[in-house]
């Protein structure tokens, strides 16, 4: 062997090398999802009685999957409406479009992004502006008197609620 093939094996074998080291934690992180089960929890966010019919009001709870050391970030928050006396939705407190907070504008009876100006009906339906559909939401039940919200890691991907 002489030495312009010798180099170009160890050039070979160096790139190879290098390019499985580059690709094992992008395989990796495509097929974790695939092999992790999603945490899902029920958090209580209140006793039935706390909540009127036709009002949508801003709850709070511990995300899914919290780490010891997030803190306040461990929290979320979600639009809770209660459209009877046994039902409640409870939508995301993101838009859509790009993730901004959205506002309950309860005199109009709409979701307001205030970002790009993301419009959504009371019961979350899309009404205007750039977001792609509704916005997303938690599914919710009743349980010895307390409403419980399923909360997942964000960003919640399940579209359409789960009645009480």
């Amino acid at each position: 062997m002489n030495r312009r093939s010798f180099t170009i094996r160890l050039l070979t074998l160096g790139g190879a090398v290098l390019a499985l080291l580059v690709l094992v934690p992008v395989i990796g992180a495509l097929f974790a999802p695939l092999l992790k089960k999603i945490p899902k929890k029920w958090r209580r966010v209140g006793d039935i009685d706390d909540f009127k019919v036709g009002e949508t009001v801003l709850v709070s709870f511990e995300n899914a999957s919290p780490l010891k050391w997030s803190g306040l970030s461990s929290k979320t928050a979600s639009w809770l409406r209660r459209v009877s006396e046994d039902e409640f939705v409870a939508f995301a407190i993101n838009c859509t479009h790009l993730g901004c907070p959205v506002r309950w504008m309860a005199d109009a009876e709409i979701f307001l992004c205030p970002c790009h100006g993301g419009v959504y009906n009371k019961d979350g339906s899309y009404a205007a502006g750039p977001p792609p559909h509704g916005l997303n939401q938690y599914p919710v039940r009743i349980r010895d008197n307390q409403v419980e919200i399923e909360t997942s890691p964000v960003p919640i991907t399940n579209i359409g609620g789960v009645k009480a």
